[in-house]
């Protein structure tokens, strides 16, 4: 793994408001973003997502695993641990991130499964969701 994208990593184990600051560092100005709930561009806006995050999630943070790197692409396995009206949660994904030629994130595309991760949380929806996917397996 290159320097720029363990320092990246770290960044990304240890986020928090304060050091969200430095999303400069990380990011390309006109970064693209994509999770499974919305796709979007440019710093400031991802910037915002993170902000979001602290702002509607209890202790968020993310623990990193497995990491893939060639050349400009790395894929990372990583764990999204947070508290949700009181219950902790995990969310277990990956990220293909491709680095500029300055060696920040350029393109940033989370993989996840919405429906564990967070539908099947939900009371009611959670219940069908359960119950749909014991009938199909």
């Amino acid at each position: 793994m290159n320097e720029m994208l363990a320092r990246h990593l770290d960044w990304f184990a240890s986020l928090s408001p304060a050091t969200l600051a430095q999303i400069d560092q990380v990011y390309a100005a006109d970064a693209r973003f994509r999770d499974p709930f919305q796709a979007l561009q440019g710093r400031e806006a991802i910037q915002a997502v993170y902000a979001r995050m602290f702002r509607t999630l209890g202790q968020p943070r993310f623990v990193i695993g497995e990491v893939v790197q060639q050349g400009s692409r790395a894929f990372v396995n990583w764990d999204f641990c947070f508290a949700l009206h009181g219950r902790q949660l995990q969310i277990h994904g990956g990220t293909l991130f491709r680095l500029d030629a300055a060696g920040l994130i350029c393109e940033h595309l989370d993989y996840w499964d919405a429906a564990a991760g967070v539908y099947e949380q939900l009371p009611v929806l959670g219940w069908l969701l359960r119950r749909l996917k014991r009938r199909m397996a």
